[in-house]
Order: C-alpha cells, then structure tokens, then sequence
C-alpha cells in the first residue's frame, strides 16, 4: 500500500468513527475490529468529557447526553492529539458550532465554561504566588495570582445541579476562582464592585493598592476614604487566600506551618 492509499485508508476510518451510523468503513476491517476501535474511541472519549463536566454529565439523561458527545465528535474538528484537552475542545464545541436542542439548559454554555475553569486551574502547571502575610495593600502593588480567575456570568454556575436548574438568567454572577496554597481550587462569590477591584489589580501590575482604590472609588462616584477603607480589607481577605500577593519592600512571605496574619 502506497502512503496515499494509506492516507485515504485513515480519514476513511476517522470519518466513520466520527459518525459511524453515516459514514462507511474502510474496505477490509473485520465488523469485531471495527467494533473495538468504535468504542475504544467513544469511551475514551465520553470518559474524558463526563470527568470533565460532572455537574453538566448529571443534568442530562443517559440517551440525551450521548447524543450531545456523538454530536461534539462528528462535528467538531479538535485542534489537538491530547485527550487531556478534550475538555478545552468540547467547551469551544459548545460556544462556537453547537446549536443547543430542547434539552439542553439556557445555562448550558456557562456551566461548561466554570466547569472548564476549575479543571484548567487544576491541571495547570503555573507556579502558586509566595504566601504573604498582608502587610500594606494600600502602600505596596498587588498582583493577582496566575493561578486566579476573575468571572462573570448571567447564571449562578457555582449554585447549579440537579435540584437548582434556573430557567432564565437573574443578577449577574462574578466569582473569583483560583487555587489555593493547599493545592485546592476554591471559588469566591464577589459584589460587583469586588470584581471590579480584583480586575484593576489584574490589569495595572504597576500601581498601589491605594491609587487603585482611588479609582475604584472615582468609577463608582463613591467616598475615596470609605473605598480604601472597604478596600483594604478586602484586598488583606485576597492576599490570605493566595487570590492576589504583594510585590514591594514592605511583602514579607509566610513559612510552611505559619499563620498569615
């Protein structure tokens, strides 16, 4: 067989193990052959994706969630060989190429999304910011963690399971979700004007706590000493867990065993 043949021979049998219910086999595989490579593929596949999305996997029933990963791998062309970024491959499935049935929730994309976030910081292998006690978050410039995630979403994700299925979107959401110094990954329910706080830290590395405040406090027409008081505090609650550290004179990184505060 000349490398063509086998060329023709290999998408001949991707296509039909992407849909093998439309899609003819390659000529010459035995049907018990076929069989194995058809569920070795699928439940490699599912297993990934279900380990994934545990929440999104126990919102639907066994026919209609089977259906939803037959869907993602006929459909979708994955941009990777590694089935550890299946879960990234199955969100952009959802967000870009998927036309949502009947039974799939209004949340459906969020859902996957947070699910997605908690298992990419996970798995990362970015380094966990020093542990610090406070010291000055109004003196000194706070950075947020690479292991820290600022989110907003029009669905309680956090709150969503089985028993608590929102119909339509309320308030909006923001969360920070990050993972601790216990290797932990952990989420905090935010105010808007928190979200805000952490997204300025995220998007000025330069500037104090201090001026960020002043900024804070100027975007919500609000008291400049009433916001840094707010805000010193909840800049200290970030530092304690691993969401921001400080970088300056006064940080002062915390051993194993011993108390931040």
């Amino acid at each position: 067989m000349n490398a063509a043949s086998l060329r023709d021979q290999q998408m001949t049998m991707a296509r039909y193990l992407r849909d093998p219910e439309n899609q003819a086999p390659p000529e010459g595989v035995e049907d018990r052959r076929l069989k194995i490579y058809r569920e070795l593929v699928y439940n490699n596949i599912e297993g990934f994706i279900s380990g994934g999305f545990p929440v999104l996997r126990s919102l639907y029933e066994e026919g209609q969630w089977h259906e939803l990963v037959r869907l993602f791998i006929d459909q979708h062309r994955c941009h990777t060989p590694y089935f550890l970024e299946i879960s990234q491959e199955f969100l952009k499935f959802l967000m870009e190429n998927f036309e949502p049935r009947p039974c799939d929730p209004p949340f459906l994309v969020e859902l996957a999304h947070y699910e997605w976030v908690e298992l990419a910081l996970d798995v990362s292998e970015q380094a966990l910011p020093p542990r610090q006690a406070a010291g000055d978050p109004l003196g000194e410039v706070p950075r947020l963690s690479r292991l820290a995630w600022v989110l907003a979403y029009q669905f309680p994700v956090h709150r969503i399971g089985p028993a608590n299925r929102p119909e339509s979107a309320g308030q909006p959401t923001y969360l920070a979700v990050y993972r601790d110094c216990e290797e932990r990954v952990q989420f905090m329910e935010l105010s808007a004007a928190t979200a805000r706080l952490l997204e300025l830290v995220r998007d000025n590395d330069q500037a104090t706590g201090g001026r960020l405040l002043d900024t804070l406090a100027r975007e919500l027409g609000m008291d400049e000493t009433a916001v840094r008081d707010f805000g010193a505090s909840q800049l200290v609650e970030f530092i304690e867990k691993s969401v921001v550290y400080l970088t300056g004179e006064g940080s002062r990184t915390v051993a194993p065993g011993e108390s931040s505060e």
